[in-house]
This record gives structure tokens, C-alpha cells and sequence, in this order.
């Protein structure tokens, strides 16, 4: 294969990335609504643990398992943000329609205006 028909698989490749991706960020907010319903924290290390040891079973290579492990850490990074952000921007919302002094609270923020650690990625295309 040529450098230009390797890039255009890699390309094609990373759309196919970016919707398994956004897939998987909408599972992840349903279980953020599921957790939130049930009063169970975002942040579960043991579903996190059964994650990587499933990644890694399925790992075939060329990648090493702990270069996979880490690539996944970061995803479970941004999907758990996700879900906290999430949930967030619903008590807001909440307490807006309800008149709670909460109302004033930004999504990801305090009532200083700081940022909770928790904020959302950027999202859309960049040039």
C-alpha cells in the first residue's frame, strides 16, 4: 500500500473511532441517569478493573496491554466527566425550576465560579 492509501485507512478508521466513541459516551450517560436514580456513585473502581481486564482479553496486538490500559483510562476519564457533568447540569436545571439558591451554580463550577475538576471536553470540529 501506498502512504496515501494507509492515511485513508486511518482516517476512515478514526470515523469509525469517533462513533463507536459517541456510542459508547451515550451508554454512559444512561448509566450516569441509572446511577443518579439509584444513588450510586459515578466512580466505581471495580467496574473500572473489570474494564481493563476485559480490554486487555480482547488485546490481539500490536498494541502492548498496558499502552491499551492506558489508552482506556483516559476514555473512562472523559466518560465518567461525562456523566458527571451531566448529572450536574440536571440539578441545575432542577434547582432553577425550583427556585433553589443551587440555581446559582454553573455546570462543573462552585458558587466562587471555580471549576469543579469535572468539566465538559470541547466538543465539535476543530481546523
Amino acid at each position: 500500500m501506498t502512504l496515501e492509501e494507509l492515511r485513508d485507512q486511518i482516517d476512515a478508521l478514526d470515523r469509525q473511532l469517533v462513533e463507536l466513541l459517541s456510542e459508547r459516551a451515550r451508554a454512559a450517560l444512561m448509566i450516569g441517569h441509572l446511577k443518579a436514580s439509584t444513588s450510586l456513585p459515578v466512580y466505581e473502581p471495580a467496574r473500572e478493573k473489570v474494564i481493563f481486564a476485559n480490554v486487555r482479553a480482547a488485546n490481539k496486538g500490536p498494541l502492548p496491554d498496558i499502552e491499551l490500559t492506558h489508552i482506556y483510562e483516559r476514555i473512562i476519564d472523559v466518560m465518567r466527566a461525562l456523566q458527571k457533568n451531566e448529572l450536574a447540569s440536571e440539578r441545575t436545571a432542577l434547582a432553577n425550576a425550583s427556585g433553589s439558591p443551587a440555581a446559582g451554580l454553573g455546570r462543573g463550577g462552585d458558587s466562587s465560579g471555580h471549576g469543579t475538576g469535572a468539566e465538559a471536553p470541547e466538543t465539535g470540529n476543530r481546523k
